[in-house]
């Protein structure tokens, strides 16, 4: 038994949960807003940013999606900004490309339009362009109509992930993986890994992105969603010089996911992707990794079902593409007529830690929740690892109240 007890010295004063970008972005603000409070960090890989962070497709993302005035939106755009100055500062490759958002039908034209103004009341310049004025950017893609969001960069996210790490302070620890978690408000936290180290702190901040509903739930707290894990296949382009930067189609509204893109990523290679399938695991990087438990977990919750029914549609015109290349490179077409299916190489996929409530709504904004001694991120993915810097803050400022107070 794992617990907390009177007398017994802290280990540290925030103990973080998770060592992707945001848990690391965590520790980095605590250690610029409050020097000297002592941070630890517990990560179950052995390095830094091994899911989520590492396996995206390295954009800096505008904020031009996003509702006006929600955390996704406020938090993208200063992001994206700070995050090409940190990049600058230490020397992290990154580059401010600029993409292009393509309509290839004209049922998604209003939908076009309606970005240009979320871009506006969100702050966001862009240009608006006319299907011939597409090639002045992208001379091998073909659609009806344009925006160009000159504000859209790539970076290395898992080098940021590291340089936070480094630049924090905090002590890192690599392959802890959390086995229990005994929380006493009038104490603290203590927690056990699996290799039998047990660290207290003061605080608990869980950022552990595709596990962050378990771990709510061993800390005690009742996070009212469950991650409902979504696999992103990617491809890379055999031909790259078909494309200049990043390329994407207008998004469904319905949906949290941006359709399969074209991206130009910091090694000049070309990555297409993602789709949007079911995981059968929270790391489930192919149809050959699956965990019954979490499987079970997963159906065992209404929310799953809910969700199933509503977009069952739209999910199968996903897994077609997920089992038939020949399929995904007819979606690709739309936008680049040149591809054919032999230009397209398999490569790293990543999965989605997609928050969904019971009554199959999917989170579409970022989610914090708090308990006694317990900050909680909740729903943090695309575009968290933008938006890193502004909501490792948030969760560094309820942690140091919640330190304040105790």
């Amino acid at each position: 038994m794992v617990q907390v007890r009177a007398g017994i010295a802290y280990d540290c004063d925030v103990l973080v949960v998770g060592g992707g970008i945001v848990g690391l972005s965590t520790a980095y603000a605590i250690s610029r807003a409050a020097p000297g409070t002592r941070v630890t960090v517990l990560e179950k890989e052995a390095g830094p940013a091994r899911h989520q962070t590492g396996r995206n497709s390295g954009v800096i993302h505008s904020g031009i999606y996003y509702r006006p005035g929600s955390l996704k939106a406020r938090y993208a755009v200063k992001g994206a900004a700070e995050m090409v100055k940190f990049c600058a500062e230490y020397g992290i490759a990154h580059a401010v490309t600029g993409k292009l958002i393509v309509a290839t039908e004209r049922a998604e034209l209003p939908r076009l339009h309606a970005l240009v103004q979320r871009g506006r009341e969100n702050g966001i310049p862009v240009r608006e362009l006319g299907g011939a004025q597409i090639g002045e950017y992208e001379p091998e893609v073909r659609g009806l109509a344009a925006i160009h969001v000159g504000t859209t960069g790539i970076c290395d996210f898992v080098g940021v992930a590291r340089q936070l790490g480094a630049a924090s302070g905090a002590e890192i620890r690599y392959g802890a993986r959390v086995e229990r978690i005994d929380r006493r408000p009038e104490l603290g936290v203590a927690v056990r890994t699996t290799g039998g180290d047990v660290v207290r702190g003061r605080v608990l901040v869980n950022c552990a992105g595709l596990h962050c509903d378990e771990v709510a739930r061993l800390t005690g707290d009742d996070p009212e969603m469950r991650i409902v894990p979504f696999r992103g296949e990617y491809y890379e382009l055999a031909r790259p010089e078909l494309v200049r930067g990043l390329v994407y189609p207008v998004p469904d509204p319905a949906f949290p996911f941006l359709g399969v893109h074209l991206t130009r990523g910091i090694d000049g290679g070309v990555h297409i992707g993602p789709n949007a399938v079911p995981a059968l695991a929270r790391e489930g990087y192919g149809w050959g990794v699956v965990r019954p438990r979490e499987v079970a977990g997963t159906l065992a919750w209404p929310g799953s079902w809910t969700l199933a029914r509503r977009h069952w549609r739209y999910g199968g015109g996903e897994l077609r593409r997920s089992v038939s290349k020949r399929a995904f490179a007819t979606a690709v077409r739309r936008l680049l007529p040149a591809v054919d299916d032999g230009d397209l190489m398999r490569a790293a996929a990543g999965v989605r830690a997609q928050a969904v409530l019971r009554d199959g709504t999917l989170v579409d904004d970022f989610l914090i929740k708090e308990g006694a001694r317990a900050v909680h991120v909740l729903n943090a993915p695309s575009p968290a690892a933008t938006a890193s810097l502004p909501i490792g803050r948030e969760v560094a400022r309820r942690a140091l109240e919640m330190l304040g107070s105790v």
